[in-house]
């Protein structure tokens, strides 16, 4: 039999309608298990609480510490907080399938749950979309309040206004564009 990860479940091991606790730790040697450059290591703790039934496993995951990324802005490394609670839902069925991002289905006689790349997605997730580095995010909050009070004492108002007497709205063009009867007509 072939030798588990450290990221794996050994499903028969798991005794039904019980609580069962894992701990994971998500370091350097881990990131670097997978062909990716978004996140360079890491120092991370993962904590899973999973609820097994005869039917379903869920999965309640913690993750919390810090990994390393490239700031957007100057390329420079730095340590990204992180910390995050996901839920995996694993389901027994006739066919191994993704039903969603967060619901798998395995058939019941399933040996081996492999976890990693579900701990890595959960972290990947948890990052920003914009990866400054401290020094920058302390920068643009600063510029971000400067522009909310700028904007804050420019004052635009557009104001419609409509005819006045009977005879020049029955002489005013249509305001509608035709385009929009036109779809209208397609209900």
């Amino acid at each position: 039999m072939k030798k588990l990860s450290p990221y794996d479940l050994n499903l028969p091991t798991l005794a039904p309608n019980r609580r069962h606790e894992f701990d994971f730790t998500l370091d350097d040697a881990f990131f670097a298990g997978f062909e990716q450059t978004l996140i360079l290591g890491g120092n991370l703790t993962a904590h899973l609480n999973l609820d097994r039934t005869e039917r379903l496993m869920t999965l309640d995951f913690q993750i919390d510490g810090t990994v390393r990324i490239v700031c957007d802005r100057s390329l420079d490394e730095f340590d990204q907080p992180v910390s995050t609670e996901e839920t995996l839902i694993v389901r027994f069925g006739e066919t191994n399938e993704e039903l969603d991002d967060n619901v798998l289905q395995i058939v019941p006689d399933t040996q081996v749950l492999p976890l990693s790349q579900h701990l890595f997605d959960f972290v990947a997730t948890a990052l920003p979309m914009k990866k400054l580095h401290p020094q920058f995010v302390e920068a643009d909050a600063a510029a971000d309040a400067a522009a909310g009070a700028a904007a804050e004492t420019t004052d635009v108002r557009l104001i419609y206004t409509a005819a006045t007497d009977a005879g020049a709205a029955d002489d005013a063009p249509d305001p509608t564009d035709p385009r929009w009867n036109a779809l209208r007509n397609l209900n």
